[in-house]
């Protein structure tokens, strides 16, 4: 994987403005509700705010990524919460008012599907951003979610050590109505189903869930006994914490992964109680996307932002122009030297009071 890449690089002023924005979004609570006709205009759909990622992160962005390439150019921004029907009324609002470009991050990658055909019939082009959403989308950003998965089971094998293969494993994915999710599963499962002795309990988590994850781990531990596993493959970070959570209620502890490498995850990976986080350079794919966005609204050609071709999940819709990025596996030994290093989280932000220990054997300073 390509680990050295460009990184995240976020200054306090941009989280600031983050935070200070941070909303759940309801359709047309965008404080300028004026007209998107005027062909400056470019709809940002966020899926949810669970994860810290979205309002910290990839919005700030793509805002000022789109203000840096057209000065004059205004961003119609929502965040939907995690529920797509509300996604849905903010999507056709956006139609409505004569926006012709829209980044659109799906709640449900399937329902998303009508939406983006209607749209289409009134030539707005829609950018799958990191999820790829079922329709005649006309460009996709995102990372290559197979490998991801691949990385997180190879991780966690590594994280097993010598008796791997002959240990079982719990695997608690992603939510069902989110297009990375099978391939976050499939690229895990092509390692694990080689690499240990069996995946004995696996359940998909609905929207990602931290709290229906801890549910379901401490149902796969009444079920298997304590020591019936001795590995956890979490899809992400922000689950991956309900799961240590029950795991230590009862007492168990085996290597558990994640992904996002969220501030918490990170903290956790020092302290020894998570194994494992993914790195994913956010940075560049919000950029990227940003970009394909104001030249998609300029009628201008993407196709060196775009260079590889994918088709949509049902296989119905073929040739998508597509941007994949790479991710690398974040322990506690590479912590200061990517995630401190890119400026991702300063060190402070890290390694708080509870924290500071940890940081110090980890070399984290």
């Amino acid at each position: 994987m390509n680990a050295t890449t460009r990184r995240i690089v976020i200054g306090t002023a941009a989280l600031s403005m983050a935070v200070s924005l941070a909303a759940c979004g309801k359709a047309g609570d965008d404080k300028d509700s004026g007209s998107g006709g005027d062909g400056k205009t470019i709809g940002l759909l966020l899926p949810e705010n669970k994860t810290t990622r979205y309002e910290t992160f990839d919005r700030p962005i793509m805002e000022a990524k789109i203000k840096a390439l057209c000065s004059d150019c205004e961003v119609k921004y929502n965040n939907a919460a995690q529920d797509s029907e509300n996604q849905k009324k903010q999507f056709d609002a956006l139609v409505t008012q004569g926006v012709k470009v829209i980044i659109l991050d799906t709640v449900d990658y399937k329902a998303a599907k009508s939406w983006v055909q209607q749209a289409a019939k009134k030539d707005v082009k829609v950018v799958a951003y990191d999820r790829l959403a079922e329709g005649p989308i006309s460009a996709y950003v995102s990372y290559d979610n197979e490998k991801i998965g691949q990385l997180q089971g190879e991780a966690l094998v590594k994280a097993m050590g010598a008796k791997a293969k002959d240990s079982n494993v719990v695997m608690i994915n992603g939510s069902p109505t989110d297009p990375n999710a099978p391939f976050f599963k499939k690229g895990a499962h092509s390692v694990l189903d080689k690499q240990v002795k069996k995946v004995v309990y696996e359940q998909d988590i609905p929207d990602w869930s931290a709290d229906e994850a801890n549910k379901k781990m401490g149902a796969a531990i009444d079920s298997l006994g304590k020591d019936g596993f001795q590995g956890v493959y979490s899809a992400n970070d922000g689950m991956a914490g309900g799961i240590i959570t029950a795991l230590k209620k009862q007492g168990v502890k085996v290597p558990v992964g994640g992904q996002d490498s969220e501030l918490a995850g990170l903290q956790r990976i020092l302290t020894g109680e998570q194994a494992f986080s993914i790195y994913k350079q956010i940075k560049p794919e919000a950029e990227t996307t940003a970009e394909i966005a104001v030249r998609l609204l300029k009628g201008e050609k993407i196709d060196d932002l775009a260079p590889v071709k994918v088709d949509s999940l049902s296989g119905e819709f073929k040739g998508i122009p597509s941007k994949l990025y790479d991710a690398s596996v974040v322990t506690k030994e590479n912590i200061a030297s990517t995630i401190v290093a890119d400026k991702v989280y300063k060190v402070e932000e890290i390694c708080t009071a509870q924290y500071k220990a940890a940081c110090d054997a980890a070399g984290v300073k």
